[in-house]
């Protein structure tokens, strides 16, 4: 026997409550001497209703006493005590609707923890897998972009190779300043249309606040070509230059200056 299923079935509830039938006091006796859970479990629910009753008692008016005793001193001929009739069959049917309506109760909690489970494990397993779609996502993003990247420097290698190749292009090679031996720029210049183009080879990254600006000599005197875009990472299209004798590139304000920084000169080639 399910001795934790047969406690849990009503039968301990009825039998203290005096609604259970006389088999099956009966059994519950025989049990409670074989299982000591049973016994247990009659005590605990007996106590529950004590406990109850206690609690929710409510104290007579004090005059009520008196006049009960004062009552039973007048009486002469005692009551007679009338049994009232018990309806066994509508006693068993109570008894039996108390004990499905506990298996129902019981059954209901047993589904509310059972349902809040499955919903833990549910999301745990959506957390899950959002994680890993958003690490996939991140990698996809991440790949993405290292492809455009690639696309660009091939682009730009491509347009190099197609200036190189050009017979009217013509190319300058900037070289560093002293202290500054490690930079290099690369000038290619149409001799036709006079448009000038600027590879930053190798420049370093501007401060915050400054922009690098490409200078034409001409006559021995500076003309501005144009800031680079930082943006720029590859050929960068400068302003048309009719005419120059050198081409240098130093560090300026952002935006640019009317008049190259001379100490700020990072590279120089003559035509």
């Amino acid at each position: 026997m399910d001795i934790q299923a047969y406690i849990q079935s009503g039968i301990i509830e009825s039998y203290v409550l005096g609604l259970a039938t006389d088999e099956e006091g009966a059994e519950l006796e025989n049990l409670k001497v074989e299982f000591p859970e049973v016994k247990e479990a009659i005590l605990e629910f007996s106590s529950s209703l004590e406990e109850y009753a206690l609690k929710n008692a409510i104290t007579p008016p004090a005059d009520v006493k008196a006049k009960i005793m004062a009552e039973i001193q007048g009486e002469k001929i005692p009551a007679a005590v009338v049994p009232l009739p018990v309806n066994t069959a509508k006693t068993d049917l109570f008894a039996r609707r108390f004990r499905i309506v506990k298996m129902l109760a019981a059954a209901s909690v047993i589904l509310f923890f059972l349902s809040g489970a499955l919903n833990f494990y549910l999301y745990n397993k959506y957390t899950q897998k959002n994680s890993a779609y958003q690490s996939l996502l991140t990698e996809r993003n991440t790949l993405f972009a290292n492809n455009q990247l690639y696309q660009t420097h091939l682009h730009d290698l491509q347009t190099v190779e197609e200036m190189m190749a050009d017979p009217v292009m013509y190319m300058i090679k900037m070289k560093g300043m002293p202290g500054k031996e490690n930079h290099l720029a690369t000038i290619f210049w149409n001799t036709v249309n006079k448009d000038v183009y600027v590879m930053p080879n190798k420049l370093p990254r501007p401060a915050k606040g400054k922009q690098f600006q490409l200078w034409a000599l001409v006559n021995g005197k500076p003309v501005d070509a144009g800031v680079l875009d930082p943006s720029c990472q590859g050929v960068c299209k400068m302003k048309n230059i009719p005419q120059a004798q050198a081409f240098a590139i130093t560090l300026e304000n952002e935006g640019g200056s009317p008049t190259p920084t001379m100490q700020e000169m990072y590279v120089l080639g003559k035509v």
